[in-house]
């Protein structure tokens, strides 16, 4: 028979009801003590001795009054914004971004330096100079390092179990880095960063489901399932560019042939408008290209775009989830790209689950850097946006 778990000490209980109280402020923007107690179940006592304890720690603030119901006005509590400092970086393929982010998701500072072909060692010697330069400029005490990086990365233990662009492999990144700087640190599929973002910062209700699929150089979803994210057993849910989608086509980084990803990522569209686009040569003029209206050019991106609505097709038709949000830097490509993405994933997917699905660009970048900060602030805030 298995161990049953051991009762919860007062120390324990106090600090689940305070995160518990953190979580109804942070959501509820402005909120009222006596909002607190009745969303949370607390008692009112509870609630005053909890908020106590958060204005002490510097993460929540009273920002004025509200409308009265019958007797005083209510004192309004909201998080302090700038509390906490957040460093987050997004590990991409041709450059590491980081920024210094607050408990909003407002990006305050960032810095970026050109990976140059870097891999194994140099990659990792280049990220702990890049954290070096933006934990100078964090202006409040740090709350933690935030990291998302391409490749099959479990998070519960912060290592990245594989990531072929860096040459990484078993590489127990987030102890490493917490070691060496001595901050919490959690580390995050890039992709499934980005759906964190959108759970935590997009500025609207938290959906209970919802996919987010990223699209730069490569192609990755994030799952939100319950309202948290899910990983899978092997920490590797979402990652559907390594599926196959043209059984007799290129060879992928991976080592498979015809992965989704050779023909739908970006990376993919500027190397095919390339070979009848002769000057389109990288991301910028792929998209001055389609823009312009270059019918060989727009050609290609709605293919593309048709081959990811294919994916998302099953992603609809496994899940039934009736949001889908697209981002990364391809989200520059516009209605066009979006009406073919959308148009095959209908036709793909069972037509009374695709009736119900709303398929929509989100955000073009920042999404990977915010992300990585989300994650970081439900480890270290118990905000429960991961299982």
């Amino acid at each position: 028979m298995a161990a049953l778990p051991e009762k919860a000490t007062h120390r324990q209980t106090r600090t689940f009801n305070q995160q518990l109280a953190l979580r109804a402020i942070y959501d509820g923007g402005r909120i009222s003590r006596a909002d607190v107690a009745r969303l949370t179940g607390l008692t009112r006592t509870s609630v005053s001795a909890l908020v106590g304890d958060l204005m002490e720690l510097g993460l929540v603030a009273e920002v004025g009054r509200g409308p009265s119901r019958g007797g005083k006005n209510p004192i309004l509590l909201s998080i302090a914004t700038d509390g906490r400092h957040i460093l987050g970086l997004d590990l991409g393929e041709d450059d590491f971004r980081g920024a210094v982010v607050n408990l909003r998701g407002e990006i305050l500072a960032s810095h970026s330096t050109p990976l140059s072909g870097k891999d194994g060692r140099s990659a990792l010697d280049l990220l702990l100079s890049l954290i070096d330069q933006l934990r100078r400029r964090a202006t409040s005490p740090i709350l933690g390092i935030g990291i998302g990086t391409p490749g099959v990365i479990d998070s519960r233990t912060g290592t990245v179990r594989w990531a072929v662009n860096l040459d990484w492999a078993d590489l127990p990144l987030g102890p490493l880095v917490a070691d060496r700087f001595g901050l919490p640190t959690v580390v995050a599929n890039d992709s499934q960063a980005s759906a964190l973002a959108e759970l935590t910062f997009a500025g609207r209700q938290r959906p209970t489901n919802l996919v987010v699929v990223r699209v730069s150089r490569g192609i990755g979803a994030g799952i939100i399932l319950d309202g948290r994210l899910f990983q899978g057993d092997g920490a590797g849910a979402g990652e559907i560019g390594h599926t196959i989608a043209v059984p007799d086509g290129e060879r992928c980084r991976c080592g498979s042939v015809g992965c989704l990803e050779t023909v739908a990522s970006l990376g993919a569209m500027v190397r095919l408008a390339g070979q009848v686009a002769p000057e389109v040569r990288d991301e910028e003029t792929l998209l001055r290209a389609a823009a312009g209206g270059d019918e060989r050019v727009r050609n290609v991106v709605s293919d593309a775009g048709r081959l990811l609505g294919r994916g998302i097709g099953g992603l609809i038709g496994a899940l039934n989830i009736n949001r889908v949000i697209l981002v990364g830097p391809a989200v520059a490509l516009g209605e066009l790209w979006l009406e073919a993405v959308r148009e095959t994933a209908c036709l793909s997917a069972l037509p009374l689950l695709a009736r119900d699905t709303r398929i929509e660009l989100g955000n073009a970048q920042d999404d990977v850097v915010l992300g990585a900060s989300a994650l970081l602030m439900t480890h270290e805030l118990g905000l429960s946006l991961v299982r």
